[in-house]
């Protein structure tokens, strides 16, 4: 029997029982990398001999009884440190050096249990909605053909392909929530202080996150990232109990009463301007028809958000450009790079950065607009996947074109520092999976995760693409 495609919760268990070792579950993962990423580019470097010395390591640990990722291979965005390995934040013009020790969350994961197989592709200065840069294309399990999405593309294709049951990603204007959506698998954005942020944290608007192919493998990940091992509770549901001994691992979920909550549902929730496909529109309606068969009561959010947001989220996606290219080889850049770079530093000159509209949606244009819901429902992308191309070679206007047209509808979340996941929902007509978000006000991931639960043991969806 295999360990890979299997969940991080059967596996952990399995492990911590003495029913697998550690190295006989990273070498299969390793086997399964080794025979799937030629073709999907998930990987920039895959830690094939650390990793096996690592599982060595934790079998051998005195409280492998008691680690709640026991044995568990993960992969790790390259955008965190990780201890002996280089951070490139998917650049040729970043230094090479060794981190001399590892992120805040990759030191708890492998606290608790989990090994690092690998450190995932991102765009250049994850600076784009796709995964593409100097080190390759990564390309979607789903369709070959289609972008996986990004920033946090290698992780959310490695995760979709089976290679690993868990991986890490960062989210700073919807880069965990894009490449879930288009890789038909869950992932969440933690709100503002829930998780230690990376660095850079792009003031204030990136997290830390994890990604997997089940509710109750994400949620546990995120109690493991945050230390809060209540957040692998969110409450009452039959997908969250995967085995008749799952509350025998630590932070074990339970039972609890129903949560009955108000749910907002927006099938087109984008400034004028903006069109959402109608597949995806259906797919926010049904997501919302189960939660309401589920208890909730569901309520029409037919306002569109405000055009300023959007023009805010742009403005701040080139300063962020500028900023995280500024003191880097310039010859060393990419083309898509360096045009959004210099985008930033015109609008610069002209003090338009959007720090003024993003405070404006913190302060209260957020609060104000998301009502007295406890959920909003929305979709995650607008249109279907682009093609997977180094669009790092093409200029500002295509890039933009691209990123603008198929995800714009997850910004908002990290101006407002708000919690937000995205589920799979359905298929589109293009074969690829659909994603549904959950927006909660702060301190609601409990909430995200309960109502993505529901619908999931309602409407479950493939746990891994076909290639697998």
């Amino acid at each position: 029997m295999s360990w890979v495609g299997r969940s991080a919760i059967e596996i952990a268990e399995a492990v911590r029982r003495g029913k697998a070792t550690v190295p006989v579950v990273v070498e299969e993962h390793l086997r399964a990398i080794a025979e799937r990423d030629g073709n999907v580019g998930a990987f920039r470097r895959v830690r094939a001999e650390e990793a096996v010395a690592e599982a060595r390591a934790v079998q051998e640990r005195e409280d492998l009884a008691e680690l709640p990722l026991a044995g568990v291979p993960i992969a790790v965005k390259d955008t965190v440190p990780v201890r002996g390995e280089a951070v490139r934040h998917g650049s040729a013009a970043t230094p090479d050096a060794p981190a001399a020790g590892d992120h805040p969350v990759v030191a708890r994961l492998r606290e608790a249990g989990a090994v690092v197989v690998g450190i995932t592709n991102v765009p250049e200065l994850c600076l784009a909605g796709f995964s593409d840069s100097v080190y390759g294309v990564t390309r979607n399990p789903w369709n070959l053909e289609r972008t996986p999405g990004g920033s946090s593309g290698g992780s959310a294709a490695a995760v979709a392909a089976g290679m690993v049951p868990l991986a890490h990603g960062t989210d700073g204007l919807g880069s965990l929530r894009i490449p879930a959506a288009c890789c038909g698998i869950v992932s969440i954005k933690p709100g503002t202080g829930v998780l230690p942020p990376p660095e850079p944290d792009w003031h204030g608007l990136s997290e830390n996150g994890p990604l997997a192919t089940t509710v109750a493998d994400l949620a546990l990940a995120l109690a493991v990232m945050s230390g809060d091992m209540s957040l692998a509770t969110p409450g009452e549901t039959e997908s969250l109990r995967v085995g008749e001994s799952i509350d025998d691992y630590p932070g074990g979920l339970t039972t609890s009463e129903p949560v009955r909550l108000k749910v907002a549902v927006a099938p087109r929730p984008l400034p004028p301007g903006f069109a959402v496909d109608g597949e995806f529109q259906e797919a926010v309606n049904g997501a919302a028809r189960l939660l309401g068969e589920a208890g909730h009561t569901v309520v029409e959010h037919d306002v569109r958000l405000p055009v300023w947001t959007g023009t805010a989220a742009v403005a701040t996606w080139f300063a962020l450009a500028r900023e995280d290219a500024a003191g880097l080889d310039r010859r060393r850049l990419e083309r898509r790079t360096r045009a959004l770079a210099r985008a930033g530093r015109i609008l610069g000159a002209l003090r338009w950065d959007g720090a003024r509209g993003r405070d404006r949606w913190r302060a209260h244009g957020a609060d104000q607009w998301f009502g007295d819901a406890d959920v909003l429902v929305t979709p995650t992308l607008a249109t279907a996947p682009p093609r997977a191309e180094r669009w790092g070679h093409r200029g500002l206007l295509g890039n933009a074109r691209a990123n603008l047209t198929y995800a714009p509808a997850t910004a908002a979340w990290n101006m407002a520092g708000w919690p937000a996941m995205t589920v799979p929902y359905g298929r589109h007509s293009t074969g690829l999976p659909i994603g549904v978000q959950l927006v909660a006000a702060p301190g609601g991931e409990t909430q995200l995760l309960t109502l993505a639960a529901q619908l999931e043991a309602a409407a479950p969806w493939p746990r891994h693409a076909p290639l697998t």
